[in-house]
């Protein structure tokens, strides 16, 4: 019986034995650990930290990118009730003091020798921090495997006895929610929380102990976290990607049967592939965007014979080369963490490269809602509810959820607590939705950046961006205007198809650098014509009447996305202040 989350393992030990656990690539080649080595390794290191002098109820922080460590550290940390801080390896200097001593962390172990640096840099102003190791070697850094020899200190039972003190309703994990705005808030996560939804999410992933899976979102994150012991549970095999870089040669390399995946990234994918098709000639050019004009009008239902038949075709010339790309295994590439474009889940869908959107926070641990071949898809929404979910739609739209994985709480923030979750139990989630054919739940937009122009309209940016960004011309795109006449744009061009545009039509841009290439007149027009098009879909009130072009993405590093890729309005907004007095200037 799965208990704690400890026991996921044990599930696995007992069910599915595995040679090929974790599996890590080393030296060119990928190697596996077993179940039984790493499960004896997690009880060595539960020894050694109790050794350390961990205790039940301390915090310990675990900063890395994903690798078989972070998963030794997080279960040894939870066998002896101790609680598992997982931070983000790219956070601010200022976010890091915060947590550290929010949590008041007294132990730390990190990836690399930066990040080791980057800690013990700030060491002095972490004030409970006394114990900092680093999971790779390097000289004059102490290594996570000098604590091993504390575990003789420590008998096994005594693990046992700490294991059994450990309760289902405890909690495991305190994960700081990357805010847009302020302080991080510390999610408090229990076992049970994580479990029911792990559990709930079994029936929903095509997957098995004879499946691999690919994992490279950050682990710290609770949506692979929970998918890492669901992987477990159910004994699949987990590979870790090299880094973001190698993701495509690794995919082939492992033909995973299913690996979780952020729109961005998928944007991304499918830019690539969008570039590709463009440098065709000839009748292979006309074929490969045929198939993609096929694939835009898909739908799960509803499809006529002479379409499936199209389908057919274009899948067979065209998409089963975007399969094998994928590995040519691919039986779910779970999406998350923001919403997709519904052109996007589209022609995935209709390449047979079945993308299947969820939804869910870390408040929630995080699953609320997937799509699933099981339960049913709809494009354009995030699909059923889990089982043992309740979500109810308040009078102004906000989903509220209910279930045995909604969150104990905010670490120390009683009151955010009491804002957060009402008396009957509700969360809620700050998000804007509706039920779609009374069983598949569909986002519509944050209820936090939902703004009104001057003239009291109403203004769904989320909405418009994804919209605005099916264009090719469009990477990046952040729609503004709160309490101004009209709405305007921020718009990062997609450079890389510029150029291949200029080349085409003989403009002769392709050499000037992207300050440049956003000031030249021939690129505004040509965006101007792209914005006025899609403007066509929006009322009056809504049509984008002005924007301004920027050289550069929004990225995490910049501060102006959070580490799960959302946009931070209010940093972008101060960042581009100029440019928007600009617009509104006048």
């Amino acid at each position: 019986m799965i208990k704690c989350l400890f026991d996921i393992p044990y599930h696995q030990l007992e069910h599915y034995p595995k040679e090929n656990m974790f599996c890590t690539k080393i030296d060119g080649t990928w190697q596996g650990v077993s179940t039984k080595n790493f499960l004896d390794r997690v009880n060595l290191y539960s020894r050694a930290l109790v050794g350390l002098g961990v205790k039940p109820g301390d915090n310990v922080a675990i900063i890395s990118s994903n690798r078989v460590e972070w998963n030794l550290i997080d279960l040894a940390t939870l066998q002896v009730g101790a609680v598992v801080v997982p931070i983000y390896p790219n956070i601010s200097t200022k976010d890091y003091i915060y947590i550290f001593n929010d949590a008041e962390i007294e132990y730390c172990f990190v990836g690399d020798k930066e990040l080791y640096h980057k800690i013990e840099g700030i060491g002095d102003q972490c004030k409970k921090l006394k114990h900092l190791y680093c999971f790779d070697s390097e000289p004059g850094i102490r290594h996570y495997t000098d604590i091993e020899s504390l575990a003789k200190e420590v008998q096994a039972r005594t693990i046992e006895e700490l294991k059994a003190n450990v309760r289902n309703e405890a909690l495991a994990s305190i994960i700081y929610t990357s805010g847009t705005t302020g302080d991080p808030k510390g999610v408090m996560l229990s076992h049970n929380n994580i479990i029911s939804n792990v559990l709930a999410c079994v029936e929903r992933i095509p997957a098995d102990e004879h499946s691999r899976v690919l994992t490279f979102l950050p682990v710290c994150h609770i949506y692979e976290r929970m998918l890492h012991y669901l992987y477990m549970y159910l004994g699949c095999d987990i590979y870790f990607a090299e880094s973001m870089d190698t993701i495509g040669d690794n995919i082939r390399e492992v033909k995973p049967h299913v690996f979780t995946a952020v729109p961005r990234l998928l944007e991304k994918v499918y830019d690539k592939i969008m570039a590709k098709g463009s440098e065709l000639k000839g009748f292979k050019r006309n074929i490969f965007f045929w198939a993609v004009s096929v694939a835009e009008k898909y739908d799960v239902v509803g499809k006529s014979m002479f379409y499936k038949f199209k389908l057919s075709i274009a899948r067979k010339l065209v998409f089963s080369k975007w399969q094998e790309a994928l590995g040519g295994e691919a039986k779910a590439v779970a999406s998350g963490s923001a919403a997709l474009q519904p052109r996007l889940a589209r022609i995935f869908l209709a390449a047979g490269i079945p993308v299947l959107e969820g939804y869910g926070l870390t408040e929630t641990s995080p699953v609320v809602s997937v799509n699933c071949f099981k339960k049913g898809i709809r494009i354009g929404t995030v699909g059923p509810l889990l089982n043992n979910v309740k979500v109810k739609i308040a009078k102004d739209g906000e989903i509220l959820v209910k279930g045995p994985n909604v969150m104990m709480g905010y670490y120390k923030k009683p009151d955010k607590t009491d804002e957060a979750i009402d008396p009957k139990g509700w969360f809620h989630t700050g998000d804007i939705g509706e039920m779609v054919e009374d069983k598949f739940l569909k986002i519509t937009d944050r209820k936090k950046e939902i703004f009104k122009t001057s003239g009291g309209k109403f203004i769904i940016p989320q909405a418009m961006e994804n919209k605005f960004k099916e264009s090719r011309f469009i990477e990046q795109i952040m729609v503004i205007g709160e309490n101004q006449k009209f709405p305007a744009a921020l718009i990062i061009p997609n450079f890389e198809f510029v150029k291949e545009w200029s080349k085409r039509k003989g403009h002769q841009l392709e050499e000037l650098s992207n300050e440049q290439l956003i000031n030249e007149e021939k690129v505004l027009q040509r965006m101007q014509k792209e914005v006025d098009s899609f403007n066509e879909l929006y009322g009056n009130w809504e049509k984008i009447k002005k924007f301004k072009l920027l050289p550069h993405e929004f990225t995490i590093e910049t501060d102006e996305l959070t580490p799960t890729l959302k946009l931070k309005r209010k940093v972008i907004l101060k960042k581009y202040e100029h440019l928007v007095n600009e617009i509104y200037g006048d």
